[in-house]
């Protein structure tokens, strides 16, 4: 299971989704977190159709996207969504 979340330096917002995704993480073992920074890594966020930040892309472990999310998602959506993945 992997959660990627697409941010920026300047966007509060991101801070907050990085600590719901912790927080799922701690929750779920053998899940990993994944960030890119847009300003860095713009080829990967234009691949993925990223327009704003935060963004939070949900993976099953076979690489098959379960959730995504833009602003900052709730730990239910986010367990919700590692669920939904656990069985993609």
């Amino acid at each position: 299971m992997e959660f990627e979340l697409f941010s920026s330096s300047f966007c509060g917002a991101c801070r907050q989704t990085r600590a719901v995704l912790e927080q799922a993480a701690r929750r779920l073992p053998g899940s990993r977190i994944s960030e890119h920074d847009v300003a860095f890594e713009p080829e990967r966020a234009e691949g993925e159709n990223i327009v704003a930040t935060p963004t939070v892309i949900v993976r099953s472990p076979a690489g098959a996207e379960a959730l995504r999310a833009t602003g900052v998602p709730t730990i239910a959506q986010v367990l919700d969504a590692a669920a939904r993945a656990a069985s993609l």
